[in-house]
């Protein structure tokens, strides 16, 4: 929790300030005790899906390794809003691009795919298995590019807003907390996959 709390006080240098923004962020945050709670295995869900449609090759070399589509090396940036992965200043910029909630609830899933679509090359090329994988992402922490990762997440946003089609896997990135996310012209026709007859679990998130 201090890995979210420090940088609120030390920008707005106001403790009254920050519990109520700490407070805040606590309630939409993915902050949760274990990775194996329903909030981060729907992020993972989503982010492995993501990976899948938008990310090919990488999704290809994940699903060569054994629990690789796990994507163990992204629960820390889930749990911490990249807290760990870039200077608190970047990553203040980073949280604050997320809370405004532009065209999207979700775009720290989409600066985890930049991540990826910036830095899985090397995995690819070395054939990388999962534990290689973690240590890889890791030890990249403090050296990205801030800027090129908010530029990449923003301009994946916006060709996963162009897709005409999208899985019903996917369905509950089409909801939006605050103004529709999908009332500017585009409204992405949802497709059931791999549920033969039955009901779709996952159209709720849609409708």
């Amino acid at each position: 929790m201090s890995d979210l709390l420090a940088p609120l006080l030390a920008e707005l240098n106001s403790e009254i300030e920050a519990f109520w923004c700490f407070a805040g962020l606590m309630q939409r945050s993915v902050a949760v005790c274990t990775p194996t709670d329903v909030d981060m295995d729907r992020n993972l869900c989503y982010l492995r899906e993501l990976v899948r449609i938008m990310v090919p090759d990488f999704y290809a070399h994940l699903q060569k390794h054994t629990d690789a589509l796990e994507l163990l090396f992204c629960h820390r940036w889930i749990l911490l809003c990249l807290k760990r992965e870039f200077p608190t200043e970047v990553a203040l910029i980073m949280w604050e691009a997320c809370w405004v909630n532009y065209l999207t609830d979700h775009f720290h899933l989409f600066l985890c795919l930049a991540i990826m679509c910036v830095y899985a090359d090397d995995v690819i090329a070395q054939d990388l298995r999962t534990d290689e994988m973690l240590l890889h992402f890791s030890s990249l922490a403090m050296y990205m590019d801030g800027n090129l990762i908010l530029r990449k997440a923003r301009g994946l946003l916006h060709h996963f807003r162009q897709l005409v089609r999208l899985p019903c896997t996917l369905a509950g990135l089409c909801r939006q907390c605050g103004p529709g996310m999908w009332d500017s012209t585009h409204d992405p026709v949802i497709e059931c996959v791999d549920h033969n007859d039955a009901p779709c679990p996952y159209l709720n998130n849609y409708e």
